[in-house]
């Protein structure tokens, strides 16, 4: 039987704080996550936090009073760590965690789909765990390199391609729901 994580990446207050920032796929995001969080605790899914720190005076900083999750929402974590890279695995805590309660699935849910999100799924994968990408509940903003603009959507489509059948699963929250209910069923 798989024993399951939700990892809830980065969503945290910094964010609403950077240029880029835009709420448009906020509202989709926050209903996609919820029911997420919400059937992983039916299930009994353990739910993890992280937040990021980048060290330094700015919004990513801990002093800055904004590296703390985003009030909508309102689960209680397992625990929460605190990561200084792009993925959540790396001196963490993270991964021992995980190791000391035989934790080999995880489900990864957050903000920015192509960089911490992607990243953890890709670091996730290269340690041997079993990742679901859920990237309805993920949530990235508009890339322009030069003189070419992505769109979230852009951005989605492109961590999807580059996970699937190599990295992660790519999954609804219904069907990532599902598959938990089967492994639990069938384990």
């Amino acid at each position: 039987m798989a024993h399951s994580a939700l990892l809830i990446i980065d969503v945290q207050l910094s964010f609403l704080h950077r240029p880029f920032w835009s709420s448009s796929d906020m509202p989709a995001f926050e209903q996609a996550l919820t029911a997420l969080i919400e059937g992983c605790q039916r299930q009994d899914v353990a739910l993890v936090d992280i937040l990021h720190d980048n060290g330094d005076e700015g919004v990513f900083g801990l002093q800055s009073g904004l590296v703390k999750r985003m009030p909508f929402l309102t689960h209680t974590p397992q625990v929460t760590f605190i990561k200084h890279v792009h993925n959540a695995l790396t001196e963490s805590g993270l991964h021992e965690w995980l190791h000391a309660r035989e934790i080999n699935h995880l489900i990864i849910a957050g903000i920015r789909t192509e960089q911490c999100c992607e990243t953890t799924a890709r670091v996730a994968s290269d340690l041997g765990y079993r990742v679901t990408f859920v990237t309805a509940a993920t949530l990235t903003f508009a890339m322009t390199h030069a003189g070419r603009t992505l769109s979230a959507a852009d951005l989605k489509h492109h961590t999807e391609t580059v996970l699937i059948d190599r990295f992660a699963a790519i999954r609804t929250v219904e069907q990532c729901l599902a598959e938990i209910t089967h492994s639990a069923v069938s384990g």
